[in-house]
This record gives C-alpha cells, structure tokens and sequence, in this order.
C-alpha cells in the first residue's frame, strides 16, 4: 500500500480526522484500500489477540519460544538502558524478552502503539514484572520513534524491538523506508530486534490467515464496523467477505473484503459516497513472508548490521538482532 501519513498529534478529536482522512484517501483509489493500522480499536484488538491463540497461526506462540530460549543471549550482546517497542500489544511477548533479565526495573521502557487499549495492557504488564520507567506513546510509529528518541536518557544503548512479523505488512520498498526511519531515531551500536515470518506452504499460510472458526474473518470485517462507529458509515457488514490468498510471485498473503453485491456506501466524517460493484474488492492487508538472507540484506541496506538470527525452522519464523552502523 502507498503510506499514509497521520498528524503527530494523536488527541482524540485528532485522531478521529487522521481515520477519517485515511478512510477518503485509500477508499477513492483503484483498487481500493485500507490501511491495516485501523485494525486495531478495543475490539480489533482483542479479535488479534484471539488469534494468536489459534493453532492454524503460529507466529506468537513460535516468536515467545525463541524469546524464552534466547531472550538472555538477545539481552547479554545489547546490555540495554533503554527498550522501545513498537506495537506491543499486550506486552505478552515484551515480558518474555525481559523476564530474562536479573533487575528489568532498571530499564526505561517506551511502548509505541496506535491503541490505547494495547498501550494499557502492555504498561499494566511491565508494572506487574517490576519495572519503573513505563512511558507510553499513542501514536504512529513513525511519531512515538521521534518522541522516544527526543526523551531518551544520555548513556546507554538503546534495544528497539519491532516484533510479530509487522514488517510483513510493508512493501519492499515501504518496508525499507521504515527501517531507515528507525535507523534516524537511533544512534550508532544501538539494536534493533526484528521479529519476521519466513516462506512456508502455501495451505499452511491460507489456513493462518482464514482461519476454519472464522476469527480472522470478523477481525477483518470489524475495520467496516469501526468506519460505522466512528465515522458513521453505512457498511452493511453482511455484505462484506473475508478473503485471503497468496501471491507467490509478490511472496505475501493478501487480505481482502469482497463485496457480495453491487451497493451503495457514505461514509459522512470521510466525506466519501462510494458504489461497489459485486465482487469488488478492499485490500486491507498484505503480510508479506521471507528467507532469512533476505531479512539480513534488507536490514544491512538501511543502515544496520548483522548480529545473530535465530530461526524456529518447524515454524519458519526468524529472530534477527543488527546492530546500528
């Protein structure tokens, strides 16, 4: 997807306009779009965090079993001051990582995410483990690097985390962008950990991004009932399908709602009246999927470099640490 970009600030009357200005902007252009950011309200958020409870999608369940098996290591080669995560969810994965260390109330933790819910969840988690300095960022990821970067503390390095295969969801050349803009908000020999999904079978791949219970579905059609919510939109939900492919040739899975009939949309707060046609589809997703010498280029081409990856080969998912040049 062609990015988009939200104010800084994140207030709510300014957030609610940032939704809106993304829904008139990516609903107007063929094929028409959706940014996956928006996936992620109080209920979008729990709908994710369902699914990472299902067997069909692994990448949770095998990204906290390399952290558990190689969180020490990870946390032995950085020493950090200072941990920024982006996206932490509920900090699920975050606590695995510093659980492995002997006195994580030392760190300063800055947590970068869109939901409030997420940053609640996770801040609430650390503070249960024992950690102090807990300082949450609602807002872009771009934004929150810029804030924890202006708030950080002299001395020390710095360990960005950016976990759940969420790099999936740039394109290649979008993808590089945003890594040479967590490069900027670093300094030299600061880390970076990036969680990735790697190539697997193509049935595996459908079966994690539709699901048999139908979760992955109602995640995906819950963004047409945030535009109603939010924006006052007239989606008729029902009319909208979950689709998921794969496209070999881009090596991604795509994420689609398909318009059962020809009908009508407004979208009042976006200022958009809009006909689909049958069968028309909203591209709300891509999770694009890796080898591992790819991962290592795409990082040592934004300004990092190598420090070791370790790879669950049963799931095909791979931890990568690069260092800052």
């Amino acid at each position: 997807m062609r990015p988009f970009v939200a104010p800084a600030d994140r207030s709510v009357d300014a957030a609610t306009q940032a939704f809106a200005d993304a829904v008139q902007y990516y609903l107007t252009l063929t094929p028409r779009q959706l940014p996956s950011e928006f996936f992620y309200d109080a209920l979008g958020s729990a709908l994710f965090d369902a699914i990472c409870e299902l067997p069909w999608y692994r990448i949770t369940r095998s990204e906290r079993a390399l952290l558990e098996r190689h969180g020490a290591d990870i946390l032995a080669r950085v020493n950090p001051a200072t941990v920024v995560e982006l996206g932490p969810g509920s900090g699920g994965k975050l606590l695995t990582l510093l659980s492995a260390r002997a006195r994580p109330r030392d760190l300063t933790v800055h947590l970068i995410d869109v939901s409030a819910a997420a940053l609640t969840l996770a801040s609430r988690a650390l503070a249960e483990l024992g950690v102090k300095h807990v300082v949450p960022h609602q807002a872009t990821y771009e934004a929150g690097l810029i804030e924890a970067a202006g708030a950080r503390a002299t001395g020390g390095r710095t360990l960005t985390l950016f976990l759940g295969s969420n790099i999936g969801n740039f394109d290649p050349p979008g993808a590089d962008e945003f890594l040479r803009s967590i490069r900027a908000a670093v300094s030299p020999r600061d880390a970076l950990l990036i969680g990735a999904d790697l190539v697997k079978p193509a049935h595996d791949l459908l079966l994690a991004y539709d699901d048999p219970l139908g979760i992955t579905a109602a995640f995906n059609r819950n963004l047409l009932v945030r535009i109603n919510r939010e924006l006052g939109g007239d989606f008729a939900i029902d009319r909208f399908t979950h689709r998921a492919a794969w496209n070999a040739a881009e090596s991604r899975v795509e994420m689609h709602l398909l318009s059962t009939a020809r009908q009508r949309v407004r979208v009042p707060a976006a200022s958009i009246d809009v006909t689909f046609e049958t069968d028309e589809t909203i591209w709300t997703e891509s999770s694009y999927k890796y080898e591992p010498e790819i991962i290592h280029q795409m990082l040592e081409r934004t300004g990092f470099r190598r420090v070791n990856q370790w790879v669950d080969e049963d799931a095909r998912f791979a931890l990568t640490l690069v260092e800052a040049v």
